[in-house]
């Protein structure tokens, strides 16, 4: 699966990047794949091949293939199901406490980031009750209003033999 960035605006960015991966280059394989020099200029390129030219320093006889928002080959069969299960929780805050007047104040920021089906990755909201039972640290979340600060990093996925599989980090 290729990888993909917008790199942000400002001179200079794209070729100091290559300017270090570059600076002590090794010989590097030759990749299938044909670049698209009408694209050079406005994507991250990230695949090196023999032959071609672009406007960016690299070693002599290899041009940058481009991959940007897809995976460079069709991922779009069953078998490739384990990456569509990817599911990315990004709870940037859960805050609940008792306000002065006994109400229970609740705020909450939580993202929910999937893959697509060719691997095109993609952010939405999502609230708290979405947040999948694996998760720790809000379980008593709408209980009666107990004081909670939360924020963390939440992924979980199915692998290809439908294992259930989860990470999270808190900060």
């Amino acid at each position: 699966m290729g990888a993909s960035f917008k790199p942000e605006d400002g001179p200079g960015r794209t070729p100091r990047v290559f300017d270090i991966l570059f600076s002590n280059a090794a010989p590097l394989p030759q990749s299938l794949a044909e670049s698209d020099p009408e694209k050079a200029d406005t994507l991250l390129p990230v695949v090196l091949r023999s032959q071609g030219v672009h406007p960016l320093p690299h070693p002599d006889g290899f041009a940058l293939h481009l991959i940007q928002d897809r995976a460079d080959i069709d991922i779009s069969g069953p078998d490739f199901n384990f990456v569509r299960s990817i599911r990315v929780y990004d709870v940037r805050y859960a805050r609940q406490n008792e306000s002065r007047d006994s109400d229970c104040s609740r705020y909450e920021s939580v993202l929910i980031g999937t893959y697509g089906i060719q691997g095109d990755f993609s952010w939405s909201r999502s609230s708290v009750a979405a947040l999948p039972e694996a998760h720790v640290g809000l379980e008593r979340w709408g209980d009666h209003c107990p004081s909670i600060y939360h924020r963390s990093v939440f992924v979980d996925w199915r692998d290809y033999e439908g294992n259930y599989g989860f990470e999270q980090v808190n900060y």
